[in-house]
């Protein structure tokens, strides 16, 4: 494959029409640095951890990378965005409880009390995008206020209704277990057992990146990250964009928050917290730039996947447990250095 690109333009030609090569274009994609960090981690644990290789490890590794990788593809965008969400964690929880309490007290079925968690997360969503654009305060202000309302929130009405930390179980309510197919099912392929968040997961990296590149919002959404006043300036509706963002973030909570609650039946009000920092770790591994204006959802599913490989490896390794945080840091921070070291190394060549 030739590396080198086809004939210059001539001197003050538009660089939109330079020809580049095809090794060229794939340096340039930003989640090249996550596929080569993702290979040192899976090469890592091959070989440190026998039963890493196996088939019935491999359903473990993709069970845990999806959980992070549903949230981590909205995130990404978001960060595309140039903002943050600091409640996505809390959020979350919040729509698992809302399910299962609405359920229970309202004795009717889950499913109703499903749909008011999808409409409830939604508005917390719009909530958010909507006091960032009125407000013109940092999302970090803004979405770290969120967080702490919900988490007092969550506490708050569980203790309030339940009179204990966790919500009651709905697991013999009518549509429990249809609903349980829809976000807590698993299925056995060759021996090994795939949940179907892995199937949530695909789909939600799969829109998003068809948003991203083939659609005038992945357009707006590049350009309010990059520069917002210049992207006013040309018609991008900013302020619908951002709230749409915060929007996907929402649904993709509230998607993450019924697996959580029709998985384990019921749910302790202080979950999530602290998940929303793996979240945007998953998308900065994958290419993502903290300043905004560049990055890819396929990234962020690369990302969340060295979390899942590193997560489930190090219980492989047979490592004392007592060190799996310290292991678990270290091995993502090699994985980001080496993917800002192989994009560095990209983009000298252009």
């Amino acid at each position: 494959m030739s590396t080198v690109a086809g004939p210059s333009a001539p001197a003050g030609a538009d660089e939109r029409l330079l020809r580049t090569s095809p090794l060229r274009r794939l340096l340039g994609r930003p989640e090249l640095g996550s596929v080569v960090g993702a290979a040192a981690v899976f090469i890592f644990f091959s070989i440190v951890a026998d039963s890493f290789l196996r088939t019935s490890s491999l359903g473990t590794v993709l069970y845990a990378a999806s959980t992070i990788g549903i949230m981590a593809a909205p995130v990404a965008l978001l960060m595309i965005g140039g903002e943050f969400d600091l409640s996505a964690g809390v959020l979350v929880t919040s729509s698992a409880l809302i399910s299962s309490m609405f359920s229970y007290q309202m004795t009717a079925n889950v499913w109703v009390g499903v749909l008011v968690s999808l409409l409830v997360t939604l508005a917390i969503g719009a909530f958010n995008g909507f006091m960032l654009t009125r407000t013109k305060l940092p999302s970090f202000i803004i979405t770290l206020g969120t967080f702490l309302m919900l988490t007092g929130l969550n506490l708050g009405f569980t203790k309030l209704i339940s009179g204990t930390v966790s919500t009651k179980s709905i697991a013999d309510m009518e549509g429990f277990d249809s609903a349980r197919q829809v976000f807590a099912s698993q299925w056995t392929i060759g021996g090994v057992e795939l949940k179907v968040t892995i199937l949530w997961w695909a789909m939600l990296v799969a829109i998003a990146t068809w948003i991203l590149l083939r659609t005038r919002f992945g357009n707006w959404i590049f350009a309010v990250g990059g520069e917002a006043d210049a992207a006013r300036a040309v018609g991008v509706p900013v302020i619908r964009t951002k709230i749409g963002l915060y929007l996907g973030v929402a649904f993709a909570a509230w998607v993450s928050g019924q697996h959580l609650l029709f998985s384990f039946d019921v749910v302790q009000s202080g979950e999530g917290v602290g998940n929303e920092l793996i979240y945007i770790i998953a998308a900065v591994i994958g290419g993502c730039l903290i300043t905004g204006g560049y990055g890819s959802a396929i990234g962020s599913a690369v990302g969340a996947f060295i979390f899942g490989m590193t997560s489930k490896g190090i219980v492989y390794a047979e490592w004392n447990p007592d060190w799996f945080k310290f292991f678990l840091g270290a091995m993502l921070l090699l994985a980001t250095l080496l993917n800002a070291w192989v994009r560095k190394r990209a983009e000298a060549t252009k």
